[in-house]
This record gives structure tokens, C-alpha cells and sequence, in this order.
């Protein structure tokens, strides 16, 4: 485990990294001893540093939800890192890039809460009786820390994206807002065009067999920290495509079917 004082060292340069608009180096190269406990204290410590600036938390994201990325980070749970409130973003705008590191865009759905949620031994059936509704949403996620070490090309480890906000970094809500129960969530299937190509598809169903399943694990895993999802909460559920990466001029356009679209661009 790392020090109180080494922790806040290190949420202080993601705090100033995101800001500036620079990636830092691999903290478990620095730290090989860290530990997944580590990244979400040090997590933790950068959502003070945002609050202390007048930011506020809108919600939760959920990461590494498929099993594929799962096993490329070598983990068996998800992620997750909060929703400050200057990363939402309007749909069908103009996105500055100059906002982000190394963008790349993910397909997912957003639980918007009515009522609260508080672990432990919350159900799949109790977050679909506590969602108002779910929408279309694609999530932007970045690195301030290094995708890939500079020089070995190592790739970063799990502790790295979790102190990193879970690579979180922007949020667009879209398309048709639609109850819980109006739709097997599981078959909502979408496609994400970039410039007028479709780059990835997928199903809902990829995120740990519904993507409400990931919603109760958020409520549970942040129990013993004496947090809880709250009435109003946007959760981002875990993206069910790849990433896919954009630069300045690129348009993302994601096709949910019955439940709409969402689209923006990079400038």
C-alpha cells in the first residue's frame, strides 16, 4: 500500500495533467508494489483536488464490463470512477479537442437513477426499480497517464486507469429516453459511424449479460466506503464496442435504432 502522502503526490499530477493537457508516466513503474486499493485512493484524492475547484459529481462510470478487456487487464471485476460535472458534454455539438489527450469514443448506456441506491445486496431488479430511465450515451475516455510507456511500449496496468478516473473523461447523452422495463436491455444493439463509416457495433448484453448487472455491482463495491448511488445519478453502464479513436475534424455518429442517436464532432 502507498503512503497518505505519496497518494495525494500522485492525484495531484493527474489534477494538473488533465489540465495542462500532458500524460504522465506509468505509476505502477514508479510504484511496482501498488495495488488496485492504491488507484482508487489516489482517485479519490483527485475528486477532492476537482471538488476544492468548485466541481461536483453527476454521476458514476463503469469500466472493463466485457469480458475480453477483462482478460487483456488481467482483472476479474470492473471499474468504476466518478462523473465530475464539467465532463458532459451537448449532443450534436462541437467538441474542443484541445479538451483531451488522446480521445477515443465507446458505445454505452446511461442509467439515470429516480430513487437511490445503497449496497450492500442491491439487485439487478432493484436498479431497474430505482432508474427513472435509461438513454444512448457515448462515453469519451482519455489518458493523462500513458497508454503505453513512452519508451519500453509496456502497456499500462489496471492500478494506472483506475487512479486515472477509469480513463474517464467525457460523457454525451442522446437519443430516446426510454423506461427500464420498456425494452429487453440486453438487445439494444447499436452502430458507431465515424465520418460516415460504421467503426464498431454491438450489444447492450456485452456488459456482464445486462447492463443493469454492472449498476448493482457499482452500489455494492462502494459500499463499505460509505457511498451510494443517489437519486438523480447518471451511471454510465460499461461500453459494449471497442474504442475507437478520433482526431480534430472527425464526427461520431452512434445509431441505437428504436432508442435514437447520438452524434458530435472533434474540432
Amino acid at each position: 500500500m502507498l503512503d497518505a502522502t505519496t497518494i495525494a503526490a500522485l492525484a495531484r499530477e493527474l489534477y494538473e495533467a488533465r489540465k495542462a493537457r500532458r500524460q504522465v508516466r506509468h505509476f505502477s513503474k514508479r510504484h511496482p508494489g501498488m495495488t488496485i486499493e492504491d488507484g482508487y485512493a489516489i482517485q479519490r484524492e483527485w475528486v477532492r483536488l476537482e471538488q476544492a475547484d468548485g466541481r461536483t459529481i453527476k454521476g458514476r462510470k463503469i469500466g472493463l464490463t466485457s469480458r475480453a478487456m477483462q482478460l487483456s487487464s488481467q482483472i476479474t471485476e470492473p471499474d468504476y470512477a466518478p462523473l465530475m460535472d464539467d465532463m458532459f458534454f451537448d449532443q450534436g455539438g462541437d467538441l474542443p479537442i484541445e479538451r483531451f489527450i488522446a480521445p477515443r469514443i465507446e458505445v454505452e448506456l446511461a442509467f439515470i437513477l429516480g430513487k437511490p441506491l445503497k449496497g450492500p445486496g442491491v439487485t439487478l431488479c432493484d436498479v431497474l426499480a430505482a432508474t427513472d430511465y435509461v438513454v444512448p450515451a457515448l462515453e469519451i475516455i482519455d489518458a493523462r497517464i500513458e497508454q503505453f510507456d513512452r519508451e519500453t511500449k509496456a502497456p499500462r496496468k489496471v492500478f494506472d486507469t483506475i487512479s486515472d478516473f477509469a480513463a474517464n473523461a467525457g460523457i454525451v447523452l442522446g437519443g430516446r429516453p426510454v423506461r427500464p422495463d420498456a425494452v429487453d436491455l440486453r438487445w439494444v444493439g447499436a452502430m458507431l459511424f465515424k465520418n460516415g463509416v460504421i467503426e464498431e457495433t454491438g450489444l447492450a448484453a456485452g456488459v456482464l449479460n445486462h447492463p443493469a448487472t454492472g449498476v448493482a455491482w457499482l452500489a455494492n463495491k462502494i459500499a463499505p466506503h460509505d457511498e451510494q448511488l443517489n437519486a438523480g445519478d447518471v451511471v454510465l453502464a460499461g461500453s459494449f464496442t471497442r474504442p475507437t479513436t478520433a482526431v480534430a475534424g472527425d464526427s461520431l455518429h452512434a445509431d441505437y435504432g428504436p432508442l435514437g442517436t447520438v452524434s458530435f464532432r472533434f474540432v
